[in-house]
């Protein structure tokens, strides 16, 4: 039997947890899979392309996954919609799939927290795009709140005409205190508070105090200020690192069929959360 080869692919790559959780998955799936990591930036797909259609399939993390797209075959519903790619399965056919939209709404789910009313959305870039696609899904009253206003009509635009009906609004992040807005989920897609530079918040503390559950898309630290502040307030509060480990499972889902029992993620998520800290 020929050795099964995975991989994930990002630019610049550094560390990263996907080969811990990945192998774990394999592990509870009893299969085999050998998992890589390579550096691969957007110039360089046209020469690499060739190896990666050789590898089983792959995960891809900016800033690849705009740029893959014309490198496959076929997308589905969810990696057409929103023109990104996090998964690619190679078989007879190259096929791209954003797992990123499953791992978000099991995450919230797992955590107990309702996805639905007034959601604020922090940031405008690619983390964001899966967060306000989901809320215009669900039927959310969306404030888009970014560094650039630019940026947050353009994605606000582009999601209205591929969401018939979708309610979103748009401001600066530094307007928010202006205006007299409870959110039901106030979500970080900024990388405010990621290591190294993990002593700020997004928003100041009183939108955070004034939101009945937060979702941090930041899952280094694993406990963000943002996290932190929300909690002490009694807020639901939920960390990254539960959306990490849900979008990797539902890619074994695609490459292998394997289907996951909630302990098993629940351990993993904890395993994952030791391994960082170590």
């Amino acid at each position: 039997m020929s050795e099964r080869i995975f991989a994930v692919i990002g630019h610049p790559i550094g560390h990263t947890m996907s080969p811990f959780i990945h192998k774990r998955l394999f592990e509870l799936a009893k299969e085999s899979g050998d998992y890589r990591v390579i550096d691969v930036a957007p110039d360089e797909l046209p020469v690499k392309i060739k190896m990666l259609n050789e590898l089983c399939g792959y995960n891809i993390t900016i800033p690849n996954k705009q740029a893959i797209i014309p490198y496959l075959d076929k997308l589905d519903a969810k990696a057409e919609m929103y023109g990104s790619v996090n998964t690619v399965k190679n078989g007879s056919v190259r096929e791209g799939f954003t797992t990123d939209p499953y791992g978000f709404l099991k995450a919230l789910e797992h955590a107990g927290i309702e996805f639905g009313g007034n959601v604020v959305i922090l940031g405008s870039g690619g983390v964001a795009r899966t967060f306000v696609y989901e809320a215009a899904l669900a039927g959310c009253n969306i404030t888009l709140a970014a560094r650039n206003i630019n940026t947050a009509d353009k994605l606000t635009e582009e999601v209205q005409e591929k969401v018939s009906g979708a309610v979103i609004k748009t401001c600066l992040i530094t307007e928010l205190d202006e205006l007299d807005i409870m959110p039901d989920l106030l979500i970080n897609a900024t990388p405010v508070g990621m290591h190294p530079n993990s002593d700020a918040a997004p928003v100041s503390d009183r939108i955070i105090s004034r939101s009945r559950s937060v979702f941090d898309a930041v899952y280094n630290p694993l406990e963000t200020v943002f996290i932190k502040k929300a909690a002490a307030n009694g807020s639901k509060a939920l960390g990254g690192m539960s959306m990490l480990v849900w979008q990797a499972a539902a890619a074994h889902e695609i490459w292998d069929g394997t289907v996951y029992s909630n302990d098993d993620i629940s351990q993993l998520i904890e395993d994952s959360a030791a391994e960082l800290r170590a």
